[in-house]
């Protein structure tokens, strides 16, 4: 059974009054959300989102059941931004792990939604698990901005998936096999706004105990600025029920002396090194890892003379199986690739359509594209009867766009042409959108002063 060893620590920072960040840290549940809003709207948001979070993932403590709470924990934002007026364009960020039980074996499921983030510490090395929902990140993956340009950009607080910006979101997912001696923090952007990765990884790998890691990371974000409020959870895992010693037993097994490969002693790997698995993948479940490659036990040893006459026939049986087991991995590979391709030509593509009598921005192929059906990105305020008339054979079809950016531009146009037609009023921002002073999804509308609509 997996055992874990966690800590946290939260602040305000040196500027905010108040702290709009909340934490969840209920074994075997993790979580960290920043909310927005201004006024009390970011603090209401995160509240509801983690109250929401930890009670339906109380009722169903599954990978499925973790992702199904995400879903409600963003109904609950939204639902109750529609029911207070004053609530209206609040939302939250949110990053989640939860240790569950997948075919009989313990894992790491972790959701993310937003810019806080989780990392993981694995022998020493750090790596960023999730990717932020912001306008830079997605031109960075574009090729469009530099990671030096998107540090400094003048939007780059700006989100483009929070909680409660729609009555529907689709959580990253990924799913990591934990073994002992591996680390994880999850964090606002208070922090990573403040403190390089670098100098993060020098904390987690120098302090030993969770709650020392996770209050020093807090104290270099404040000396640094604190400009934001910060959070930090950081998890270990303590035990993992002998799974690294059967990786390493079974890789020193697969390279012993007298195999086919001919290693000498000295080949031989040590520790967990030797049985390095992937940190993280999104849909993958096979962990590979060398837990699957053990060799048979032998019953006896043969004879001298036995030996002499038998051993060539044994090492063509073993290369024959190792043919085999090459032919089955690269098979299983080009599978895989295909799969993969197949799942990013669909969950790659956007297009313009209609939810309804709505205006909407959906993922995904129209129609759907095999078992990938499309799913809603961002509803708008425009319906049938605002925009013109020749343009709605392609919203019915859905209006192909290369990305994200270029989806709501088309959008945009609409909307100008429907102005320009004397079309019935448009509201100028997506439904559901909000915005705050630092961070606000992306198309909000500043904040006006009191008592404007």
């Amino acid at each position: 059974m997996t055992a874990l060893r966690f800590g946290s620590s939260t602040d305000a920072g040196r500027v905010r009054g108040n702290n709009e960040d909340n934490l969840v840290v209920a074994e075997p549940l993790f979580a960290v959300a920043d909310g927005m809003g201004g006024h009390r709207g970011g603090e209401v948001a995160s509240l509801t989102a983690i109250e929401a979070l930890r009670v339906n993932f109380e009722r169903d403590r599954t990978s499925e059941g973790l992702v199904a709470a995400v879903e409600e924990a963003n109904r609950a934002v939204w639902d109750r931004a529609q029911d207070d007026p004053d609530l209206r364009g609040m939302g939250t960020t949110l990053t989640a792990v939860a240790l569950v039980e997948v075919d009989g074996e313990d894992r790491l499921i972790v959701v993310n939604v937003g810019d806080s983030r989780t990392y993981l510490l694995q022998q020493g090395e750090l790596s960023r698990l999730t990717e932020d929902h912001s306008l830079v990140e997605d031109l960075v993956r574009e090729g469009r901005l530099s990671l030096d340009e998107a540090a400094v950009h003048p939007q780059r607080h700006i989100l483009t998936r929070v909680l409660g910006m729609g009555p529907e979101v689709e959580p990253d997912v990924w799913q990591i096999l934990p073994y002992a001696g591996d680390r994880l923090l999850l964090c606002s952007d208070g922090l990573t706004n403040e403190v390089t990765d670098n100098e993060i990884a020098s904390v987690l790998r120098r302090l030993a105990d969770p709650d020392d890691a996770a209050r020093e990371l807090v104290r270099l974000a404040r000396a640094h600025g604190g400009s934001d409020n910060i959070t930090v959870v950081v998890i270990d895992v303590v035990d993992d029920d002998d799974r690294s010693l059967v990786a390493s037993q079974a890789v020193a097994e697969a390279k012993a002396p007298g195999r086919a490969d001919g290693d000498r002693p000295s080949d031989r790997p040590s520790g967990r090194r030797g049985g390095r698995r992937a940190t993280a993948t999104a849909t993958d479940e096979d962990d590979g890892g060398p837990v699957r490659t053990l060799a048979p036990a032998r019953d006896e040893e043969p004879a001298a003379a036995e030996t002499a006459t038998e051993l060539p026939e044994a090492r063509r049986g073993r290369r024959l199986t190792v043919r085999v087991v090459v032919f089955v991995v690269l098979l299983l590979l080009v599978l895989g690739g295909a799969a993969g391709a197949v799942g990013w030509y669909a969950r790659n593509s956007w297009f313009v359509g209609l939810r309804a009598n709505r205006v909407t921005i959906f993922r995904g192929r129209p129609g759907g594209f095999l078992w990938f059906e499309p799913s809603v990105r961002q509803t708008s305020g425009l319906t049938t009867g605002s925009v013109l008339p020749a343009r709605l054979d392609d919203l019915r079809r859905g209006k192909e766009e290369p990305s994200l950016p270029a989806a709501r531009r088309y959008l945009a146009n609409l909307r100008e042409e429907a102005t320009a037609a004397g079309l019935a009023p448009v509201p100028s921002a997506p439904v559901g959108v909000g915005a705050s002073p630092t961070t606000a999804p992306a198309g909000a509308r500043p904040p006006g002063p009191p008592g404007a609509p």
